[in-house]
């Protein structure tokens, strides 16, 4: 019997993830009966000749959509393989469709159905549909366009428990390219779904209704026993929203590490309440298991702002959760926001000062500053939007849209300049100390401290010498 082919893409983007999503809907289809080809814009050679190649018979083709640059491939693709294969089922799925779900296909012709939130079991029943021509209406977890050309949204799926679902299968990629992309061989995974959490600048509410589901330890100390054998990786980058929801569940897994004698070291999401209610011996566990780094958000360091973002932790949390890491040499990113409507100039300078006091706890502490930026789905931006501020109102438009790089109208020239600058000359300070840097790194440090940033010709240099991060 001829397998169906079903054909996925990955856009272009700037960091080199293995496609965990398009794994994951993948691995759901019987592979007696359809041939899965995952073809990646980051890192196969001549990307679009081989999708044209591809999608020739195919049964359907499927992208995966993430708001802001990565859409600009995403469409370009797509209306290629439009052009080519009139006929062809197109479907997006993603963080872009989750949010966008009826205006994806409002402003762009050539997709057919958008899929939204979990994306396993909507697109098992949904190939099986387009296959079989059964009614798409009957597919809980999309919205899609009728022949007539209207356009229909059909009720939501609810979060389904992973262990439920098949092992993710690898071997739909070609697992050495993005080692070689990484330039060191980092196995991605992806443990738990959703976030219970509720924070207000945060979209992940909108998206998954505040669930969460996990897979447990003992199976995922099976899987990655598994490719741990066939793939000898290094190092573990969980790809977890909150990976540290359960700590039992968490020692759990480095104990399964350690028991199965999986060589390798770990990183993951944590919340700082998390950290500080791990004891010190879950964390020594943790630790010897091969946990290397995690990822704190702190995103300001003003307690009232804390709590108006409804972060539901405390500054005191942060910092002992700092303390533990940092006495067992582990690495944390501790990424901060600042420019928030109507954010005071002391909210600004207080998220700087506890930004300067991470970094100088250890050497392996970033604190990474970020403007905020309207995103879609969250609380903040729904309030701004009743008040008059205009989100990008084309899918072409979100293309251009930058959260790395830019500020919302909320924030001058000078604090814009100011917060830029510290960015600079905290993370120079930050950095471990060599004789022949030091001198530069102790000027950074008392920069940092007073604030004081004219004539920042150290800056002025690197700008020059280093290029500037790309738009993700």
């Amino acid at each position: 019997m001829t397998r169906k082919k079903v054909v996925l893409y990955n856009p272009k983007a700037v960091f080199y993830d293995m496609p965990l999503a398009l794994l994951a809907i993948g691995s759901m289809l019987d592979p007696a009966h359809y041939e899965v080809i995952i073809i990646d814009g980051r890192v196969d050679d001549r990307p679009l000749e081989a999708l044209l190649e591809a999608t020739e018979g195919a049964l359907c083709f499927g992208v995966t959509s993430l708001t802001g640059n990565p859409l600009r491939d995403a469409l370009k693709v797509t209306r290629t393989v439009r052009a080519r294969h009139p006929n062809i089922p197109i479907i997006w799925g993603g963080w872009h469709t989750s949010l966008f779900a009826e205006e994806t296909l409002r402003d762009e012709p050539a997709i057919d159905i958008s899929v939204q939130g979990q994306g396993e079991g909507t697109f098992r029943e949904l190939v099986a549909c387009l296959e079989s021509g059964a009614d798409l209406a009957n597919v809980n977890g999309i919205c899609y366009r009728t022949a007539k050309g209207e356009i229909v949204k059909n009720p939501g799926r609810a979060l389904e428990d992973m262990n439920l679902l098949p092992r993710v299968n690898y071997e739909l990629i070609d697992v050495e390219k993005y080692f070689k992309a990484k330039k060191q061989r980092q196995f991605d995974y992806i443990s738990s779904a959703g976030c219970r959490f509720r924070c207000t600048f945060c979209a992940d509410p909108f998206v998954f209704s505040r669930k969460w589901t996990a897979i447990e330890p003992d199976r995922m100390g099976e899987e990655l026993e598994y490719w741990h054998k066939k793939y000898q990786f290094t190092d573990l980058n969980f790809q977890d929203e909150t990976f540290f929801t359960k700590r039992q569940r968490v020692t759990a897994i480095a104990q399964q590490f350690l028991d199965r004698d999986i060589k390798t070291t770990w990183a993951g999401t944590m919340r700082a309440d998390q950290g500080a209610r791990m004891s010190e011996e879950e964390f020594d566990l943790c630790k010897a298991g091969g946990l290397r780094r995690v990822l704190v958000g702190v995103e300001s360091g003003s307690q009232e702002m804390m709590d108006w973002l409804a972060k539901d932790i405390k500054l005191e949390q942060v910092y002992e959760t700092a303390q533990k890491c940092a006495s067992r040499d582990i690495n944390v990113i501790f990424p901060f926001i600042v420019g928030f409507p109507d954010e005071t100039d002391k909210s600004v300078l207080d998220s700087l000062r506890v930004a300067r006091e991470l970094n100088s706890m250890h050497p392996g502490f970033t604190t990474p500053i970020f403007f905020f930026k309207p995103y879609p789905g969250s609380k903040i931006t729904q309030d701004v939007v009743a008040k008059g501020y205009q989100l990008p109102q084309t899918i072409e438009d979100w293309a251009d849209f930058d959260y790395i790089g830019s500020s919302g109208p909320w924030v001058s020239a000078e604090k814009y300049r100011m917060v830029d600058r510290f960015k600079f000359y905290n993370k120079l300070a930050g950095r471990k100390r060599k004789w022949y840097t030091a001198p530069a790194q102790w000027i950074a440090g008392l920069r940092c401290d007073s604030l004081f940033f004219e004539w920042p010709m150290e800056k002025i240099l690197a700008d020059r010498l280093i290029p500037k991060q790309q738009l993700s």
